[in-house]
């Protein structure tokens, strides 16, 4: 996936030429600073998501669900599907650029997408969870952190393929 990635923002730096067929460095430093803008709002967009995934975590599983045996992956569900729904909200508005004043990212299709490829986090998501916390005995909190920025590289490079081309 990263690969594919990659290759996409390459060609179109290949193929940022004038119509005389000469490559237009302007256009290609603007895809360039329009691109790191972009990841910098998906950054900003993903520590919101997080921060509301990680609260909705934590007050689950200490208050809500706390002598529960699976509280710690019906927590982490239920904070990471909140995470999820900011998110997709954020990332419409704010974060892709290509989606303003388009119908880009809110087709039934593209909603289909973007709901597959969180569905795909939250199981990246609960493995770590369940590697992190269970089998490795680390702190579930700290294993969130590190398993948020797994999830956060997973759905930008596949919503930016799949759905923000």
């Amino acid at each position: 996936m990263l690969q594919v990635f990659i290759k996409t923002e390459i060609k179109q730096y290949i193929w940022s030429r004038d119509k005389k067929g000469v490559i237009d460095l302007e256009l290609i430093r603007k895809r360039y600073n329009d691109l790191i803008l972009e990841v910098i709002r998906y950054l900003i967009v993903g520590g919101i998501a997080f921060v509301i995934d990680f609260t909705v975590l934590y007050v689950s599983k200490e208050f809500i669900l706390k002598d529960s045996y699976y509280s710690l992956y019906v927590s982490t569900a239920m904070g990471f599907i909140s995470g999820l729904i900011v998110n997709y909200c954020l990332s419409i508005f704010f974060v892709f650029n290509s989606a303003k004043g388009t119908q880009k990212g809110r087709s039934g299709k593209d909603r289909f997408i973007f709901t597959v490829v969180g569905i795909l986090g939250l199981i990246i998501s609960e493995f770590g969870m369940f590697i992190g916390a269970e089998e490795l005995a680390f702190n579930y909190l700290l294993v969130k952190i590190v398993v948020t920025a797994v999830v956060l590289l997973w759905n930008y490079i596949a919503r930016k393929i799949l759905i923000f081309k």
